[in-house]
C-alpha cells in the first residue's frame, strides 16, 4: 500500500510539503498514514488533482513536464521509497481516474473527431484454454493476506525464512558496527576523542582500514617497553640545544714522564753527612731546623749549644743545590697534578633533563663510562702523586718508579661518547614531530590489535559470513519461488490474451451506463477496421447516441461515460486479478444529485464490494458526494481502522494535507460547514496569515447559509431581501448590513473597486455576530443542535 507522500516540492500548490510535520492526529499528535480506504476532501483548486497526478506517475512512469523542478517521495510498503527520479521502482499495479486519464483515453472529449481508446476483457468460449488458466491459477493459489494457498503460501513461508535470516545477519552486522562505532567515535574513550592519538577526524572507515593493517602477518604488537617508550615520545616537548662540552687537555702522560725522572733521579753523595743520608726522617728534621736557624740564631734552640762556622759549612755542603732542585721539581710536579685533578673535578657535563627521553638509557651508560674513566685517571694521578711524596720525604735516596696506567684515551673516548649523544639529542629536535606521529600510529594500531582480540573479531567475522550465506541461500529460494510465480502469471496472461475481446470492453461500459444510469440511448460501440501498417483487425470505440456517432455531448454525459469507462477498464486483461491500488479523483464533475448517487452506487458495487483492490483513494470537493461515501461499510470501522479521512487545505498559494476535522467527518452537510465558518468568524478579532481566507470567503459562506436556512424557514415566493427582513425583524440596519456583506463581498454587486480593497474585518465580525445572535433568538433548539454539530 501507499503509506504517505513523504515530501512534495514544486508541484503546483504543494511547495514544501512534508508529511510527518503536517499530517498528524488531532489526538496524540502522532503521524498518521493512509489505510486501505482513504477519503480526501478539498475545495476546487486545493490540490486534489495534483496528488492524483503524482500517483498516476507511479502508473505511467512519468509526470507532466510542465512542472518546474518537481520533487516528490512516496512511501510504499514492501518497496523502497519512490521519487521523481524513477517512478517505476515499485511492484504495484496502479490505476488512476483523473482528468489526465480522461484526456488520454477518451480523446473525443477534447476533439469530437477522436475516438475512445479500446480495451479488452476476457471473452467467451475456448473451454480448453480456460481450463488451462484455471489449472494454473489453482497451482498459483490465493494471495489474500493471511489466507495464502498454493505457491503463494510457499512463497510466504520462504519469505518468512528469508526475512528471519536477513534479520539475523542484519542484527549481527549491527552489533559489529556498534562495536566499531563505539571504538572509533564513541565518547569518551573512542579513538577520535583520545587526545594522545590526535585523530579528530577518525571514523569507522579509518578503523576498518587499521584493522586490515593489524590483521597482516607482518604486524607485530608493541612490547611493554616499546609502549612506555612511545608514551614518553608523545610527552616530549622540543628541548633547547645542549651546549658543546668544554675542551679537556689531559697531561697525565707528561706528568708520568716527569715523575718517573724525579722519583729515580740520583743525588751526589760527596760531602754528605752519612747519618742524615741513612735516616730520611732525621734528614728532613735537620733540613727544617737549618731553615729556622740560618741567618737568625747562633745557638741551637733544641740543645742550646752554639753552632760554629764549621757546622754551618758542613750543613751547606750536605744540603746542596742539587737536592734543592729535585725538591723544587717535585713540588712543581705535585702542583701540576693538583691542577689536573682540579681540572677533572671542575669539568661539567650536561644533565639528563637536557636529553630527550629516548636517549636516557644511552646517557646513563655514557655518563657512567665517563665517570669511571675519570676516576681511573684520577687514581693514576694519585699513584704518581704518592710516589713523588715518597721521594720528597727521602730526597737524597733515589727510588724505582712504579709504572702507572694512562687512562687518558678512556677519558677522551667517554667524553666523545657524551659529545656524540649531545649531537644526536640536538639533531632529534628536527625529527621529533615525525617520531611522535609514528608513536601515535604505533600506539593506535596496538590498541586496535588489542580491540579485535577483546571482541573476538575473527569469530564474529566468521559468524557473519555464515549468516550472510544463509541469508543469500534463503533469498535465492525466495527469488526462485517468485520467478516460478511470475512465470505462471506470464503464462496466465499469455493465455488470457488468447481470450481477449475488445467488444466485451464496450459492452461492459454500456452495461454500466444502462443498468446504473438508464442511458440506453447513449453507448460505446467497438468499431472494427484494418490497421494500415499491419493489416491486422483492430477496434476503436466510438460514442453513439441512438445508433449514430454522437457529438456535442453535455459535460454531465462526458463525466458519466468517463467514469463508466474507468470502472469497466478495471476488468481488462492488464488489471483483473492484479489487486490494484485505485485512485479516483473527483468523479462527479458537472453531475446533478441523482447522477452523483449513481456514481457512488457504481463505485460501491463494482469496486468497493468486489474487494478487487489493494487500496482505494477517493477525493472530492462535494460534501453531497462525501455524504454518500459515509455509507461505505468500513467508513466507521474503528476497530480495524481500515479507513482514513483527510482534508486538503489551501492557504494562499500553498496547500497541505491534514487529518479531516470531526465536524466534517461526522456531520457532513454543507449547511453544518457553513455555520461553522460563521461561528468562527464571529470569534476572530483580526486578520492573520492563517485566518484571512475565513474573512475573505465570509460573504459567500453567509449567502449560501441563508439560501439554505431561509428556504426551509420561509418556503414561500418571497424574495431573498424579504426573507432577510422577516428573519431580522423590523430592524433595517442589520438587514441592510447583512445584505451588503452577502452581496458586495460575495459578488462585488457592481462595486468593482471593492475587489481592489482589503477586507474590512469589523464589518465581517459584526455581521457574523448579528447572524449568530438572531439564530439563537429565533430558534434556540436548532441553534444548539448546530453548535453541537460543529464542536
Amino acid at each position: 500500500m501507499i503509506t504517505k507522500f513523504k515530501s512534495i516540492k514544486n508541484l503546483a500548490v504543494f511547495k514544501e510539503f512534508d508529511w510527518d510535520s503536517s499530517v498528524r492526529a488531532k489526538k496524540g499528535n502522532n503521524t498518521i498514514e493512509f489505510k486501505k480506504l482513504n477519503i480526501l476532501y478539498g475545495r476546487n483548486y486545493s490540490g486534489k488533482t495534483t496528488l492524483s497526478r503524482i500517483v498516476r506517475a507511479l502508473e505511467t512512469g512519468q509526470i507532466s513536464d510542465k512542472y518546474e523542478n518537481p520533487e516528490c517521495c512516496i512511501c510504499i510498503t514492501d518497496n523502497a521509497d519512490v521519487s521523481q527520479l524513477n517512478f517505476r521502482t515499485h511492484n504495484k499495479t496502479i490505476r488512476v481516474f483523473n482528468e489526465d486519464f480522461i484526456k488520454e483515453n477518451l480523446k473525443f472529449i477534447v476533439n469530437p473527431k477522436e475516438n475512445v481508446v479500446p480495451f479488452a476483457i476476457l471473452g467467451e468460449g475456448n473451454n480448453e484454454i480456460e481450463a488451462e488458466i484455471n489449472s494454473l491459477k489453482e497451482r498459483l493459489g490465493s494471495n489474500e493476506s493471511d489466507k495464502e494457498t498454493g505457491l503463494h503460501k510457499d512463497l510466504k513461508s520462504l519469505n518468512a525464512l528469508y526475512q528471519a535470516a536477513k534479520k539475523s545477519h542484519s542484527d549481527a552486522q549491527t552489533k559489529l558496527n556498534n562495536l566499531f562505532a563505539n571504538k572509533a567515535t564513541g565518547r569518551p574513550s573512542g579513538i577520535k576523542y583520545e587526545t594522545k592519538y590526535g585523530e579528530v577526524n577518525y571514523n569507522i572507515n579509518r578503523l576498518k582500514a587499521d584493522i586490515e593493517s593489524v590483521k597482516k602477518n607482518t604486524y607485530k604488537p608493541l612490547l611493554d617497553e616499546e609502549k612506555l617508550q612511545a608514551d614518553s615520545v608523545l610527552k616530549e616537548q622540543t628541548k633547547n640545544e645542549i651546549p658543546a662540552l668544554a675542551s679537556l687537555n689531559l697531561k697525565l702522560p707528561e706528568c708520568k714522564i716527569k715523575a718517573s725522572e724525579a722519583v729515580s733521579r740520583e743525588i751526589g753523595r760527596s760531602n754528605k753527612i752519612q747519618e742524615l743520608v741513612k735516616d730520611a726522617v732525621l734528614n728532613r728534621w735537620v733540613k727544617e731546623g737549618r731553615k729556622l736557624h740560618q741567618d737568625k740564631l747562633d745557638v741551637c734552640s733544641f740543645c742550646n749549644s752554639p753552632i760554629n762556622e764549621s757546622r754551618w759549612n758542613e750543613l751547606d755542603k750536605h744540603f746542596d743545590e742539587e737536592s734543592d732542585k729535585l725538591e723544587r721539581d717535585i713540588n712543581n710536579l705535585l702542583s701540576e697534578i693538583t691542577n689536573e685533578k682540579n681540572l677533572l673535578l671542575n669539568f661539567k657535563i650536561f644533565n639528563i633533563e637536557q636529553v630527550y627521553s629516548k636517549y636516557h638509557t644511552n646517557y646513563a651508560l655514557a655518563k657512567q663510562t665517563f665517570k669511571s674513566a675519570v676516576q681511573n685517571y684520577k687514581n693514576s694521578l694519585e699513584l704518581i702523586e704518592s710516589q713523588l711524596e715518597e721521594r720528597k720525604k727521602n730526597i737524597l735516596n733515589q727510588q724505582v718508579f712504579k709504572e702507572v696506567i694512562d687512562f687518558s684515551s678512556e677519558v677522551e673516548n667517554a667524553k666523545k661518547e657524551l659529545a656524540d649523544l649531545r649531537e644526536k639529542s640536538n639533531d632529534y629536535s628536527n625529527k621529533l614531530n615525525a617520531d611522535q606521529n609514528k608513536a601515535k600510529e604505533n600506539l593506535r594500531l596496538n590498541e586496535i590489535f588489542d580491540f579485535i582480540n577483546d571482541i573476538n573479531y575473527f569469530d564474529l567475522i566468521a559468524s557473519l559470513d555464515v549468516l550472510k550465506k544463509r541469508e543469500e541461500s534463503e533469498k535465492d529460494k525466495t527469488d526462485s519461488k517468485q520467478i516460478e510465480i511470475n512465470d505462471i502469471l506470464e503464462e496466465i496472461s499469455a493465455k488470457q490474451k488468447e481470450l481477449e475481446d475488445e467488444i466485451k470492453g464496450a459492452d461492459k461500459v454500456n452495461e454500466y451506463l444502462n443498468d446504473h444510469f438508464g442511458h440506453d440511448f447513449l453507448s460505446l460501440k467497438a468499431v472494427e477496421f484494418e490497421d494500415e501498417d499491419t493489416c491486422n483487425k483492430i477496434y476503436r470505440f466510438e460514442t453513439h447516441r441512438e445508433g449514430k456517432k454522437a457529438y456535442h455531448l453535455s459535460e454531465g454525459e462526458k463525466s458519466l461515460i468517463a467514469f463508466c469507462y474507468f470502472v469497466a477498464k478495471l476488468e481488462d486483461v492488464a488489471t483483473k486479478d492484479k489487486n490494484p491500488i485505485v485512485w479516483i479523483d473527483d468523479p462527479i464533475s458537472s453531475l446533478d444529485g441523482n447522477h452523483i448517487f449513481f456514481i457512488y452506487s457504481l463505485l460501491k458495487t463494482k469496486i468497493y464490494d468486489n474487494k478487487d483492490f489493494e487500496q482505494l483513494f477517493i477525493s472530492t470537493h462535494s460534501l453531497n458526494f462525501f455524504k454518500y461515501l459515509q455509507r461505505l461499510p468500513s467508513h466507521n470501522d474503528k476497530k480495524k481502522d481500515r479507513v482514513r479521512h483527510f482534508i486538503i487545505e489551501r492557504k494562499d498559494k500553498t496547500s497541505v494535507i491534514c487529518e479531516m476535522p470531526d465536524y466534517i467527518k461526522k456531520n457532513v452537510t454543507e449547511f453544518n460547514h457553513l455555520f461553522k465558518q460563521i461561528i468562527e468568524c464571529s470569534k476572530l478579532e483580526s486578520i492573520t496569515d492563517n485566518n484571512y481566507m475565513m474573512f475573505y470567503n465570509f460573504g459567500n459562506n453567509a449567502r449560501k447559509f441563508f439560501e439554505i436556512y431561509l428556504f426551509y424557514k420561509y418556503p414561500d415566493a418571497s424574495n431573498d431581501n424579504e426573507k432577510l427582513r422577516k428573519f431580522f425583524g423590523e430592524e433595517d440596519i442589520p438587514a441592510v448590513l447583512t445584505d451588503r456583506i452577502n452581496n458586495e463581498y460575495s459578488h462585488l454587486a457592481g462595486i468593482f473597486e471593492r475587489g481592489q480593497q482589503p477586507v474590512e474585518v469589523p464589518e465581517m465580525k459584526k455581521a457574523a455576530e448579528i447572524i449568530v445572535e438572531k439564530l439563537k433568538e429565533k430558534d434556540e433548539e436548532q441553534f444548539d443542535a448546530l453548535m453541537r454539530s460543529v464542536q
